[in-house]
């Protein structure tokens, strides 16, 4: 008799795949929180999660992100992230739109945002702070027919389609060479469902706390130190810094540590005045390192000179 048995690696990431995916979606006690997109990249992808940050570019900014989470593991996160925004013209306020899809095993979430900022010059050294706020909706998609379902019997389930609204606030003061920002993209929490009281999936408020410096080292080479903090209820505090070197203006190179989770290396360039690509790639450094090969991140940001700026702004954020 023959016995077939699966490679030790493979079934290991099914195992812990079933492990999160049952944790967050069909276990019988509710999910007390859960976490938003994750950007390796944030530093350059501040408008998904501060709305005041729309129109501080002093132009049309068009941001394309991709990110794909524990590569090699079956159903592991893929995040795809666009969004637009500008000055209008009229002083001090910037208009936006994002969206964003994450699918992580059998559900897909997708983000559709309005945003709207104001700014205001706070003195004559060009300091200033943005509030914005963004509203929009929250689609969930859960498909159990993705899923590994041992004993069908279990639980009563189908393919789910849930709405709900999404409303956010941020505040971000800068100046040419530093910024702070305090945000969160959704204050309300959201129960997408209940159906047998069995299973519970919510949405909480996440609060970031961002910040960053510019040190001219030379005239041809800046130092930006980053840091993002984020916090959720119920779910560990993220920390995550970064420090990256802008290159004659043209090449991006850095590294970044996620507290207790990851360490990154980042490149960057500005292929013209207004494009430019990147790319990120993540190590884990916790036990999930000896079942994926990590996590890769790449965007695409396109600029363009609007009436109220006709340069693309040179800051180095």
């Amino acid at each position: 008799m023959e016995i077939k048995t699966r490679p030790m690696k493979k079934y290991l990431q099914h195992t812990y795949l079933s492990l999160i995916i049952g944790s967050v979606l069909l276990l019988a006690n509710p999910v007390q929180a859960q976490q938003e997109s994750q950007y390796t990249q944030y530093m350059y992808n501040t408008m998904s999660l501060n709305p005041a940050y729309a129109g501080s570019r002093g132009s049309l900014s068009v941001m394309g992100l991709y990110r794909t989470q524990w590569v090699g593991m079956d159903g592991a996160p893929k995040t795809i992230d666009f969004s637009a925004h500008s000055p209008i013209g009229v002083q001090g306020v910037g208009l936006g739109l994002g969206f964003n899809s994450d699918q992580i095993g059998p559900s897909t979430q997708s983000e559709i945002d309005a945003t709207f900022s104001y700014t205001l010059n706070l003195n004559s050294n060009d300091l200033k702070l943005a509030f914005g706020i963004t509203g929009g909706l929250s689609l969930l998609d859960v498909n159990p027919n993705k899923l590994n379902i041992y004993n069908p019997n279990d639980y009563d389930l189908k393919l789910s389609h849930y709405a709900a609204p999404r409303v956010g606030v941020g505040f971000y003061l800068y100046k040419e060479n530093w910024y702070i920002g305090l945000s969160t993209p959704n204050l309300l929490e959201t129960k997408y469902y209940d159906d047998v009281q069995i299973s519970t999936a919510r949405a909480k408020a996440h609060y970031y706390l961002t910040g960053g410096y510019v040190f001219d080292i030379t005239e041809n080479l800046k130092l930006k130190p980053a840091t993002m903090l984020k916090v959720t209820d119920g779910a560990p505090v993220s920390v995550d810094v970064s420090a990256n070197a802008l290159i004659y203006n043209r090449l991006t190179l850095g590294l970044a540590w996620r507290w207790d989770a990851a360490v990154s290396a980042l490149a960057g360039f500005q292929i013209t005045d207004n494009i430019m690509v990147g790319y990120s790639y993540d190590y884990e450094t916790t036990e999930l390192r000896h079942y994926n090969d990590g996590s890769h991140e790449m965007f695409l940001r396109f600029e363009l000179g609007t009436r109220s700026k006709p340069k693309v702004n040179p800051r180095f954020f």
